[in-house]
């Protein structure tokens, strides 16, 4: 599989768009992950991403959204999201890009106003919605896997089961690794995503608080998990997703030293080199 990083961990330390991307090749990476808001930016930088990108030669691999409007209980709410989620397809497909991340949201009041099986229908239906978009651009939605108490989707149990009700090919699983060791799923439950996982995420975290280390800097048991990843034949990409360096001033060697030892997990279980 190819390593990819996705371009936040630049843009938390302040550090501007094209300097990242030309460090994110230098470093060794074969694709990046872009994390943007097409409603916020303006002509110069959309453009300036996919130019820069072009120009050192790295694929943009997937545009990550967060879209938790779309279990809304408002229908204006959840209106605005499907459009913004849509305006994420097009720029996905602008770009060339594989498949759009996308985080879903949760349950709100505790599950205690609003019936849960009403938020998980607005949910399914808004996706079919988006679905239907993203096949006319032969673009796919990559479903993320969020280790929260009330995240619609936050174990394989409830993915298979969103999926499902989905049911459209457009809309797929995303693993994260880390995502995965907090919720505490197993790693031979991958195997239930067999033919439904299209993207990968992989950090490190301290096993009780979503962190998104470098590798080797928490608890993750990573082998076990990219073993069935390695078995599930998936052809994309592993992005490794970073949170705030605790020394801003020396994210690139915080970054160097994710992709050095991703690199080396991969090679371990042979999905690289």
């Amino acid at each position: 599989m190819k390593l990819g990083l996705i371009n936040s961990a630049w843009a938390q330390a302040g550090r501007e768009t094209a300097w990242g991307i030309r460090k994110t090749k230098e470093l060794g990476f074969d694709t990046i992950d872009i994390f943007t808001d097409p409603l916020d930016i303006d002509i110069r930088e959309r453009r300036l991403i996919k130019t820069e990108c072009d120009r050192v030669g790295l694929p943009i691999v997937s545009i990550a959204c967060v879209a938790v409007g779309l279990v809304d209980f408002n229908p204006s709410v959840q209106r605005f999201s499907v459009d913004r989620v849509k305006a994420y397809l097009d720029l996905a497909y602008e770009y060339e890009a594989q498949n759009v991340l996308l985080v879903l949201g949760e349950y709100i009041w505790n599950q205690e106003v609003i019936p849960p099986v009403e938020q998980w229908q607005t949910a399914v239906r808004n996706c079919q919605i988006l679905a239907e978009h993203a096949e006319k651009l032969k673009v796919q939605i990559a479903l993320e896997l969020e280790p929260f108490r009330l995240s619609l989707v936050n174990d394989v149990d409830s993915m298979v089961r969103f999926l499902r009700d989905v049911g459209h090919p457009a809309v797929q699983a995303n693993i994260d690794i880390s995502h995965l060791c907090l919720s505490q799923v197993k790693p031979e439950e991958l195997r239930r995503l067999k033919g439904q996982a299209i993207h990968v995420h992989i950090s490190d975290c301290d096993g009780q608080k979503h962190g998104d280390l470098p590798p080797g800097r928490g608890v993750v048991d990573f082998l076990p998990y990219l073993r069935e990843i390695q078995a599930l034949n998936l052809q994309g990409s592993i992005s490794i997703e970073l949170e705030y360096s605790p020394e801003p001033s020396q994210i690139e060697s915080w970054v160097a030293e994710a992709y050095r030892e991703t690199d080396r997990l991969l090679q371990t279980v042979g999905l690289r080199g």
